[in-house]
């Protein structure tokens, strides 16, 4: 079944989803394209054969119907736009951040209950075929309990970066590299690693003039008793995306920059160690597929077309976002923060950065 699919958004972020719909192309019809921007959308639909264009999500919902929705907007925009989504009846699929606050990702739970419909974050480095298969090996317990971790997003952006209207400041970009460049592999580190259980961070704005920290640090306990570090900066000018996992029987790792593939990842048994049999288990993948837009939106077609809910969202997209939240709350409390402390009683439940601004009305 081929499905209907549409794109709010055509700016800077709209490449790695283009490439995306094209590799899927057998699942899906593009149908229409949104952007404020008409001249910008003009010519991307003319290079990418979409055969509607509009400057209003509402009139594209009502003319072109489509089954997915794709929002690839400033993060500001999203929660109005996924709710207008859901209620004319298609599924989504947004850019991360999701949404601004464990407030708004509750209001998005809700419109989903209400409507029936679904909403996926895209959190891609989950669907690489190492890192499933990592996922696979960790459940079967075959490379014993994870105890030391660490998850690096060490990335560079210039001060030109921060010359978008939007970007920069917490009411509109909703946070710095935490929420917008090292989530994609936070992700990845707290599925691998699961429930976690207390975290304690400092942020800072070291070098960029922007309201939101340019680099925060974090020590996250996780409810297995493994423990890890989190770096996520956006001034390192030798980027690296660095994951690495030290088990009882094996230390694993990722390095990367904004999509893995097998050959990115690196497998090592303690010193003086042979162990034939764990080394087959770790070389039994075959499969290739990169941590990709193409690899997880071929995911949520699948599932659709079973008629099962899509994965990243729900209670597993709130997890992430919740860790994020509170990783800003422990920086600016200077306190460590538990998962569960955070409820509609707390300014950080309405806001990334505590702000009273930032309050809504539960």
């Amino acid at each position: 079944m081929r499905r209907r699919l549409a794109l709010v958004g055509t700016g800077n972020s709209v490449g790695n989803h283009l490439t995306a719909f094209q590799a899927v192309g057998e699942q899906v019809d593009l149908v229409a394209a949104v952007d404020v921007d008409a001249e910008r959308l003009a010519t991307v639909c003319a290079a990418n054969g979409i055969p509607r264009q509009y400057t209003s999500v509402t009139a594209m919902l009502a003319e072109a119907r489509p089954e997915l929705v794709v929002i690839v907007t400033p993060p500001a925009t999203h929660k109005a736009l996924i709710i207008e989504c859901l209620e004319a009846g298609a599924d989504v699929w947004c850019e991360k951040p999701l949404c601004a606050s464990l407030a708004e990702f509750d209001e998005l739970q809700a419109a989903e209950q209400r409507t029936g419909r679904s909403i996926s974050t895209v959190f891609q480095w989950r669907f690489g075929s190492a890192g499933k298969h990592l996922k696979r090996l960790m459940d079967a317990n075959a490379l014993g309990r994870p105890l030391v971790s660490v998850c690096n997003t060490l990335w560079y952006r210039t001060q030109d970066y921060y010359s978008d209207v939007w970007r920069g400041k917490w009411k509109t970009e909703l946070g710095g590299p935490t929420m917008t460049l090292g989530v994609h592999l936070m992700d990845l580190f707290l599925w691998l690693m699961g429930d976690w259980r207390e975290v304690q961070a400092m942020v800072g704005t070291l070098d960029r003039d922007i309201e939101v920290e340019d680099v925060s640090m974090a020590l996250v306990r996780f409810e297995n008793e493994a423990m890890g570090s989190i770096i996520n900066s956006a001034l390192s000018p030798r980027q690296e995306t660095y994951l690495r996992l030290d088990f009882q029987r094996a230390t694993v790792e990722v390095s990367a920059l904004y999509r893995y593939n097998n050959a990115n990842w690196r497998f090592s048994l303690p010193p003086d160690v042979e162990d034939e049999a764990l080394v087959s288990q770790w070389q039994a993948l075959t499969e290739d597929m990169m941590g990709s837009h193409e690899a997880q939106l071929r995911d949520i077609l699948d599932h659709l077309e079973r008629g099962e809910r899509p994965p990243v969202q729900g209670a597993e997209s709130r997890r992430t976002l919740e860790f994020v939240t509170s990783l800003y709350k422990s920086a600016f409390t200077g306190r460590p923060v538990a998962r569960g402390d955070i409820g509609p009683d707390d300014p950080f439940y309405y806001a990334m950065n505590g702000s009273p601004e930032g309050l809504v009305e539960p």
